[in-house]
Formats: structure tokens, sequence, C-alpha cells
């Protein structure tokens, strides 16, 4: 299901497009770009969800990084609605999938047919895709759904391809899935396996809203009718904007400051402090690094910068983070949450290397 590209290719779009970076010049124009891009991407999504600045921003930061996202959050929160106007405002060809457990993986990567041809008096197998075969796909309730349907989904988001009947089909580009999570209810439900929760590029809870925003959201949806984003930009874009995204440099310093984030959540390891090291069972996996260097990279190009700072990288680390720890009985026992750890994990993880020896009684 692809998307009809965009009538009109703007001079921002146009300045992400290209076969490479050779000046300053150069690489400084395509950032501002992307940010300015960016700022009316998040501006389109902003006219119909109200609030969730933060949780709009790491979907787009999921979807320029070529990632998949994960939200949890309570019935009402808007998320279905984050994916609908994305979805309208990039142009994206959508699809929704509502899991429960009697959800196939056929219902979801397509099936194989026996269609009749009356006039010819033919008959001939075809396929028919699935809710997949979308570019942006929305996976709401994913732990209603059985591990066998979940696999399917994951394999597919990691693959970017479907097989079935012994064919192995591609999946359009950009491929984005959006899942979301009830953490109540979990009567009948399939929490996701460690190992599939890893294959997503980050997690985000979504809070629910302050006063001022529900004021808001009465306003817009109960006077009026609902306003849908405008289309800005088009697959095309997106997918120039991914590679632009994979070309900006990090410095040896930043790139070191991830490892060290990573390690520090393995127990009994150099950089795990003795009070974090209490309350993990099991720490991320190296796809928390390459989480954090490809979101950090295009933190870096909101802002319009070619270069990645700490800062870039600390601002997603807790949502690459998050999913990929397991809590020790402790942590568990205490209420810590994967998210507090996240957060203290990152807190013990100096950017300058020569503090960690002090902070752990030696020399560094």
């Amino acid at each position: 299901m692809a998307a009809e590209p965009a009538p009109n290719y703007s001079a921002d779009e146009r300045d992400l497009d290209g076969a490479g970076i050779d000046d300053v010049a150069e690489a400084r124009r395509r950032c501002e770009a992307f940010r300015k891009i960016f700022a009316r991407l998040r501006s389109e999504v902003g006219k119909s969800l109200v609030g969730q600045r933060e949780v709009v921003d790491l979907a787009l930061v999921t979807l320029f990084a070529d990632g998949h996202l994960l939200l949890e959050g309570v019935p009402g929160l808007g998320k279905t609605l984050l994916v609908r106007s994305l979805a309208a405002a990039t142009g994206l060809g959508f699809s929704r999938i509502q899991f429960t457990p009697d959800v196939m993986p056929a219902d979801i990567t397509g099936t194989s047919i026996l269609v009749e041809d009356e006039s010819a008096g033919r008959r001939s197998i075809q396929f028919r895709p699935g809710p997949l075969f979308a570019q942006l796909v929305l996976a709401d309730e994913i732990n209603r759904a059985s591990p066998k349907t979940q696999s399917a989904l994951l394999e597919a988001m990691q693959e970017r391809s479907v097989t079935s009947g012994g064919e192995t089909r591609p999946l359009g580009r950009p491929f984005f899935v959006m899942a979301t999570q009830n953490p109540i209810e979990q009567e009948g439900t399939f929490p996701l396996p460690e190992a599939q929760l890893d294959r997503f590029l980050l997690k985000v809870d979504v809070p629910p809203p302050d006063r001022e925003t529900l004021r808001e959201v009465l306003e817009r949806t109960t006077k009026t009718e609902l306003v849908m984003p405008s289309q800005v930009l088009d697959a095309r874009a997106i997918i120039a904007a991914q590679k632009l995204a994979r070309r900006i440099p990090m410095a040896p310093e930043v790139q070191d400051w991830i490892v060290r984030l990573v390690l520090g959540t393995h127990p009994g390891g150099e950089f795990c402090s003795d009070e974090n090291a209490r309350l993990i069972r099991i720490g991320a996996s190296p796809r928390a690094a390459q989480a954090i260097a490809s979101c950090s990279r295009v933190v870096a190009l909101m802002a319009g910068r070619y270069a990645v700072s700490f800062d870039d990288a600390r601002k997603v680390a807790r949502a690459a983070l998050r999913h990929r720890l397991h809590r020790s009985f402790e942590a568990e026992a205490e209420g810590v949450s994967n998210d507090e750890i996240a957060r203290r994990v990152i807190a013990a993880t100096p950017t300058e290397y020569a503090r960690i020896g002090a902070a752990k009684g030696g020399v560094a």
C-alpha cells in the first residue's frame, strides 16, 4: 500500500535529498531543512493531539531513526489518535490491527486464496496482503495477541518482509510499527517476552493529562469537529531524512558514554555501581546502545546541529533502556520500576571516564 507522492516537493525536502554532503555549508543547510520539517510535522500532529509533547517527539524520533515504537498507557490517552495524526501528516499508508487472543498470524500477514475466473473458467491461487502491508501500522494492545501472532508481527518488524506460502514478500519503505500496551487488565494477556521487547527501538510511557491539557481536550473535542493534520511531507522525504540522520557524526567521547551507560546496567561489571547492581538481574543488550546512538543523531538534527552531544543521548536514554532491563527480586519487592532504574544508571554514568574509579572506590 504505497502512499501517493506529495504534489509539491518543498525546498526543505529537496535539501534533505541528494547523494551526499560535501562541505560544512551543505551539512548546515541539510540540518536546517530537517529542523524545519520536524517542526512543521510536530505542529501538524499537535492540531489534533493535545499535549503529550514528549510522546510526540519520541514517536517522530523513532520514525526518522527507522525503528519501531512501543507505547504503554491506560485507555483514552490518545495513543490511537497519535498514529492516525502521524499518518495524515506524512501521507503514509495506514492500517490498524486490533489484537485479540483469536487473531491468527495469517490475519495480519495475509494469506493465499483460491480465485475463480468465471469468464475464463479457470482457478488460480492469489496472495491477499494483510494489514502489515502498510507503511504505518498501529498494533493496538499487542499483549492481547497469542505468542504465535506476536512472533509473526515482530518477525516482519525485524526482517521488513513477510513469508507466506513459501514466498518472501518485502514490505514498503518506510515501515513503522507503533504498538500499544495497556498496563491494567492483565487477565488473559500474553506479555511480550524480553527478547521480543528488545526489538522495539524505544518504549514510551504515556502519562495522564494535567489540568490544563484536559481542559484543552474538552474545548477541542466537545465544541467543534476534530481537525486532522494536513500532509506536510511524504515517504520520499522521510527516507531522505533517515539517510541524513545516519550520516550525523558522533564524537568518540559521546559514543564511549553510550557504551559505558549500557555496560552500567550489567551487574558485576566495571561500570555498574553496587547499588544499581542490587536492583538489576540482567542488563540491557547491545541493541540499547544502537537505539541510543541512532535516536540521538535524530535529536541533534531536531535542533539543526550536525553533531551529537551528551544531552542528545541523555534525552533518549531512558526510553531506550526502560524495556530492556530485568529487575531483581529486591527491586520488585521495593517497588523500584524499570524507569527509575534507568534514571539511576544515567545519573551514575559521568561524561568523564576518569570519574568512574572514584565512584567505584578504585582508580580509573
